[in-house]
């Protein structure tokens, strides 16, 4: 039984999780496993009902109870000051000690690429999840006069640096074997050069992976001139961040963007990497894709014949249904979110379960 913890969250959050788990359900008929989903009540609606953002009741169910979460998306209008996004993302990222942020990019449909040509996009981001400038050190002076200064502090640790570093090398090892960590060093020669130190003492451990240090400005461009370079991309957390975006808008915009935070072994969550988008809630035509996807990473990483099938099962599925065009109105379709849905399970639905044969047998 996988037990999968459920944060639905704010805005369209509450309707692509809502079909990830009906996808979640069509996969564990078809090919054999089970999963049970607890929902949390987390986000805008109990902040504003309750000013809690998350209780020390529900982090511990959820760091207790739960190696899995499946979460929405976080932001309300209602709360301009975002604080249940801040505490609850971020907070379990840090709490739980989620330091890889995998986001793995790639191309369905060449219609959906804003680059001339056709050209061949797969390539995942490893983003350093816990350091950088989200960790909230710094503050302002004066706030709000003309005389304002404002102050965040960039942190990196060689031990978050070599722990990343490393998860991305056994990534690459699994891939290509193309590893391009992105910084600007010579910008930020303290703690971006501590990455190229950490790069530079790891590497060796790896010499059947090729790596290589970009600036991240030089990798943006080159990521729309020359995608087919790029295999596995390390970046701390604010330039993974940037750089995660610009490659998924690569390959039709964030509705198709996944993505994992992890510490392998422990725990791990999973989300769309888009936001709540309230100005489209309630309207029935979020694209669901990402949030499918995602669960489509969680089933990979549980390991079993079983949940590898499901995966890869609803992967094609999702790109099928990109091909034939039948998507949400922002990839240039006409479906809703209920439609769109609906033909995923009905592909899972006629999908064939071979059998399993252990590589070693």
């Amino acid at each position: 039984m996988i037990r999968v913890a459920l944060l639905p969250g704010d805005g369209i959050g509450t309707e692509v999780i809502s079909a990830a788990c009906t996808v979640l359900d069509a996969a564990a008929a078809r090919f054999g496993f089970s999963w049970q989903g607890e929902h949390f009540d987390l986000g805008a609606e109990r902040y504003l009902r309750t000013g809690d953002t998350l209780p020390d009741a529900d982090f511990r169910r959820l760091r207790d109870d739960h190696t899995r979460i499946l979460l929405g998306a976080f932001g309300d209008p209602r709360v301009p000051s975002n604080i249940q996004a801040k505490d609850i993302l971020l907070g379990l990222r840090q709490r739980l000690d989620l330091y890889v942020n995998l986001r793995p990019v790639r191309l369905l449909d060449p219609r959906l690429c804003p680059l001339r040509g056709t050209p061949s996009i797969d390539m995942a981001v490893v983003r350093e999840n816990t350091e950088s400038v989200y960790v909230g050190i710094g503050g302002s002076l004066r706030p709000d006069t003309a005389d304002e200064v404002a102050q965040s502090v960039m942190i990196a640790t060689r031990p978050a640096c070599d722990r990343l570093l490393r998860h991305a090398f056994e990534l690459a090892r699994r891939r290509r074997g193309v590893l391009t960590l992105c910084d600007k060093a010579n910008a930020i020669p303290e703690a971006h050069g501590l990455w190229r130190k950490s790069l530079a003492a790891i590497r060796n451990e790896y010499p059947d992976i090729q790596a290589r240090t970009l600036y991240a400005d030089v990798a943006a461009m080159r990521m729309v001139t020359h995608p087919h370079e790029f295999d596995v991309i390390v970046g701390d957390n604010l330039i993974g961040d940037i750089l995660s975006d610009l490659a998924a808008a690569l390959v039709g915009g964030l509705g198709l963007a996944p993505s994992s935070s992890l510490h392998p072994g422990r725990h791990a969550l999973y989300e769309p990497v888009h936001g709540s988008a309230p100005d489209i809630a309630g309207k029935g035509i979020a694209n669901p894709m990402a949030a499918i996807l995602s669960a489509a990473m969680l089933l990979g990483d549980e390991g079993s014949a079983a949940t590898a099938q499901a995966a890869s099962a609803i992967e094609q599925a999702v790109e099928d249904a990109v091909r034939a065009g039948a998507t949400t109105p922002d990839l240039g379709g006409s479906l809703g979110t209920a439609e769109v849905t609906a033909r995923i399970c009905a592909a899972l639905d006629a999908a064939p379960a071979t059998p399993w044969v252990p590589a070693h047998a």
